[in-house]
């Protein structure tokens, strides 16, 4: 016995009309391990030992695969337990939950419970549940989320995204935690790595293909090792991936940086990471302390 696909133009149409014959060909985009007859009354109408289910581009390509234990198929529904999902393309991804329901009408497929997004360079994604349009190719939830990487970590809740991760949003109460490496500078500033944490009310998008991120609303970012925090509406960051720095930062809107007595205020402000400067536009405004110690990495000593 067996689920019948029917490929049309990219488009996978399932068909129950099949399930009371023997298996077909091996041939078939679903397979089964063995299959159970249920008790029509609980709506379930077979329930499969093994479940493999496959999608094609039009071109005949293998565009991602879904994996369970055990299925169990209703009239409209296809439930399936331990969800072990691949994604292929240009990157490659894997999906796992629980369980997770595919709706036959539709083909869109809703995950539940420890669901996990691993890319095929290590980004991974957590959330309690996860909506996946395979039409858009997009993976959606309302949900808490984490997102990690070799740089950080990115937390949040609601996200829409690409199923390979290298695109991202993440809607509201946005955190990311991010290690970088900086020069050293001068003879006090002897370490070479610091921490940055940046907040926001969000949206915040990630671009992994170019090493992009947008965060927007109430920004704050805070050095860890020097206690400076920079505030923006709007901060646009680049990301030197090789070296694990930050490459370029512009912040927008009721720009300033903050440590104590210290501050700066702008309308713009843009640091490079090459040179580590700091350019303010805008009625700039500085106020410093002259007696404190010199600054490094994103926030420089300001008045600098």
């Amino acid at each position: 016995m067996n689920i019948k696909i029917l490929i049309l133009t990219g488009v996978i149409i399932l068909s129950t009309s099949g399930l009371a014959k023997a298996q077909e060909s091996a041939s078939n985009s679903t397979t089964t391990d063995s299959i159970n007859s249920t008790d029509s009354s609980s709506g379930v109408q077979q329930q499969l030992q093994g479940f493999n289910l496959n999608g094609y581009s039009n071109t005949g390509q293998k565009t991602w695969q879904v994996n369970g234990d055990k299925a169990d198929i209703s009239d409209d529904k296809i439930k399936i337990t331990n969800v072990d999902a691949n994604f292929y393309g240009k990157e490659n991804a894997n999906l796992t939950s629980k369980t997770g329901t595919i709706d036959k009408t539709s083909g869109q497929v809703h995950l539940q419970d420890d669901v996990v997004i691993t890319s095929e360079r290590g980004t991974k994604m957590t959330t309690d549940s996860l909506d996946w349009n395979r039409n858009k190719d997009l993976v959606t939830t309302q949900d808490p989320v984490k997102i990690t990487d070799s740089q950080g970590v990115v937390t949040g809740k609601g996200l829409i995204a690409h199923p390979n991760l290298k695109q991202a949003a993440i809607n509201r109460d946005v955190k990311a935690v991010i290690e970088t490496n900086r020069d050293v500078v001068n003879a006090v500033d002897d370490a070479v790595s610091q921490k940055v944490t940046i907040t926001c009310d969000g949206p915040m998008q990630l671009d992994q293909l170019n090493f992009h991120a947008i965060f927007t609303d109430n920004v704050v970012a805070v050095e860890e090792s020097t206690g400076r925090r920079l505030y923006a509406d709007k901060m646009d960051i680049w990301f030197d991936d090789k070296n694990k720095k930050i490459k370029k930062a512009i912040c927008k809107g009721h720009a300033k940086v903050i440590q104590g007595n210290n501050a700066s205020y702008a309308d713009e402000m843009v640091y490079t990471g090459d040179d580590q400067k700091l350019v303010m536009t805008g009625r700039p405004k500085i106020v410093f302390d002259t007696a404190s110690a010199k600054g490094s990495g994103m926030f420089q000593k300001l008045g600098k």
